[in-house]
């Protein structure tokens, strides 16, 4: 079998041979990906004669039956999940090089449907027109030709490789955008392991049949790394299914052609907006990963958004965020599909939604709908500078609704941000990363579900407070008898009316008692004041800092005036060493 190391640095330096010059380096993978993919596909056809099958068949039927009725009879001939109608591929095209362009137009044309999907959201026409007016379309595809991905020389497994490996360096050429697209492989491994460590001793054995899903699948890494996971670390007898849904048309080609290449079914993947436009409407999983944009507006959603929001049953019933950033919908969405046996979800956050917005808020009525199901088992901050284009701090959410009896009621929180090693050189933002023992100490961190420096174990309530509002009379200054007199302003029952501009709040903890926390905390120092019940709003926030922050004394005076004698000493020395004296 050849070595994906060997493939991907083929390819690497065709990109870097040929187009050169011609396109800026970030736009290398826009083109080489689909060549491979192309190529791939035609080492595939090569066997047991399929292309020559697929001519035969569609030239059989052509103009006998409905022509809708061709594809699946063309499928069943050959026995494969895609055609090619067209009597070129690659190398064929070579035969007739002073019509390569007209001839490779006709070569995309004989593919079936699901790969002209693939070849339309890859946007190549641009492309192949500089390459043809430059002369370098033949060239090329001349060197696609010079290397074998027939299934017996390069297996599924290998080709998943050389794609993931070209995607990280074409990836890491455009770190202005590759974090748009491309979550560093450390990250997703970390996940993965942290999405599978519980329930581990259910899924040995034969006929295990679980599913993986994405709703911002990007180019698939995450799934693709999660199914192999699975297969290494936990069962590789089990049957995966991986399903995804990506936005961006050309992610979403790189996905599609990532899972036609390794016989995932291409089907699975689908386009759109898993916001606005869900593609797995009423399916469910078992397990969910995804790393939504961070701090990306949902805007041009909102309209749909906010429809179903208003259905109790619909995936966003619970709360919307501000439009500014719609990283909790995604949360929402991927809760709506989990299994009623249970399913496991893991997802890549900002800080944003841990806190953002007060009692009563979208972003906090999410935090308590999820935290009063009991879904939230963990929550792990990671170190900074991981991604490729932000150098924030970044936490991993760790949901189901199958929790282990220990962890009923509880939620844990992790802190991991001095858990990495730096790198050789800095990729974009990206200057450390997680190793494996990393992710196993974590890992272990997590399973162990015991409290140390790093963890932290709090019952659900913890997180919970209600906002009370506090009132203070309106007072006005009168004269009564001929004195001028503060007096309290009342309304028609006799009751005081509140100074709008006297009101304040209170964070009252959902463990206490609301009025023996008043007479506690506020009463002593606003005697006239009163709570009004009818505003109380509860809300949820998870502080992750505080929970873990240390107290460092401060220096000593003495310490100070030392360091400051010290350092006028040097000065002296150093003026006088200038003066020469």
């Amino acid at each position: 079998m050849a070595n994906y190391q060997e493939l991907a640095n083929f390819v690497w330096n065709v990109a870097d041979d040929v187009l050169r010059g011609l396109f800026k380096p970030h736009e290398y993978g826009d083109i080489t990906l689909p060549f491979l993919v192309l190529r791939r596909l035609d080492c595939i056809l090569d066997e047991d004669g399929r292309k020559e099958k697929a001519i035969d068949t569609y030239n059989q039927y052509d103009g006998k039956v409905d022509e809708d009725l061709i594809p699946p009879i063309i499928l069943r001939e050959t026995n494969t999940s895609f055609y090619n109608t067209s009597q070129y591929d690659l190398s064929r095209l070579k035969a007739d090089p002073n019509n390569i362009r007209l001839n490779f137009e006709n070569y995309l044309n004989g593919f079936s449907k699901d790969v002209r999907d693939i070849i339309e959201n890859f946007n190549l026409g641009g492309f192949i027109d500089r390459l043809d007016n430059n002369n370098r379309l033949y060239i090329f595809c001349d060197k696609f030709t010079e290397i074998d991905l027939h299934p017996d020389k390069v297996d599924n497994h290998t080709m998943g490789q050389v794609f993931e490996e070209l995607l990280r360096r074409f990836s890491e050429m455009s770190n202005e955008t590759s974090g748009e697209h491309y979550t560093p492989r450390d990250v997703v491994r970390l996940l993965v392991s942290l999405l599978f460590a519980e329930h581990r001793e259910d899924l040995s054995g034969q006929g295990i049949i679980r599913s993986i899903f994405d709703p911002c699948c990007g180019t698939g890494g995450m799934l693709t790394i999660g199914k192999n996971y699975f297969r290494e670390q936990i069962n590789p007898d089990a049957n995966i299914r991986l399903l995804g849904q990506e936005l961006n048309a050309q992610t979403y080609a790189i996905c599609k052609s990532d899972m036609l290449i390794t016989e995932e079914d291409p089907d699975n993947i689908r386009h759109g907006s898993s916001l606005s436009n869900d593609q797995f409407q009423g399916e469910r999983f078992d397990y969910m990963i995804t790393n939504p944009p961070f701090g990306v507006s949902w805007k041009s959603d909102e309209a749909a958004v906010k429809t179903e929001g208003q259905n109790a049953y619909g995936r966003f019933s619970a709360g919307t965020p501000r439009t500014s950033d719609g990283a909790l919908l995604f949360l929402q969405h991927m809760l709506s599909k989990m299994e009623d046996r249970g399913s496991r979800v893991g997802i890549v956050f900002n800080g944003a939604p841990l806190f953002t917005g007060d009692a009563g808020s979208g972003e906090s009525e999410i935090r308590r709908w999820i935290i009063e199901n009991d879904w939230l088992e963990c929550i792990i901050a990671l170190p900074d500078k991981l991604f490729f284009n932000t150098s924030i701090a970044t936490y991993i959410w760790i949901l189901t609704n199958r929790k282990s009896e220990a962890r009923q009621g509880k939620i844990q929180l992790i802190n991991t941000v001095d858990f990495f090693d730096k790198m050789k050189r800095n990729l974009g933002d990206k200057s450390v990363f997680i190793s494996d023992s990393h992710i196993r100490h974590i890992t272990e961190l997590h399973t162990n579900f015991e409290e140390t420096e790093y963890c932290k174990i709090y019952p659900n309530d913890f997180f919970g407070y209600t906002k009370v509002t506090v009132e203070r009379p309106l007072i006005e200054k009168r004269e009564i008898l001929g004195e001028e007199k503060e007096v309290v302003v009342r309304d028609k029952r006799g009751n005081p009316k509140p100074d709008t501009k006297l009101r304040g709040t209170e964070r009252v903890p959902i463990t206490e008692n609301i009025d023996d926390y008043y007479q506690r905390e506020v009463k002593p120092h606003l005697p006239d004041s009163w709570i009004d019940r009818k505003k109380d709003k509860v809300g949820y926030e998870i502080n992750f800092n505080r929970y873990f922050y240390q107290y460092t004394p401060l220096r000593s005076l003495k310490e100070i005036a030392d360091e400051i004698l010290a350092l006028e000493g040097k000065s002296e020395g150093l003026l006088n060493e200038v003066l020469g004296l």
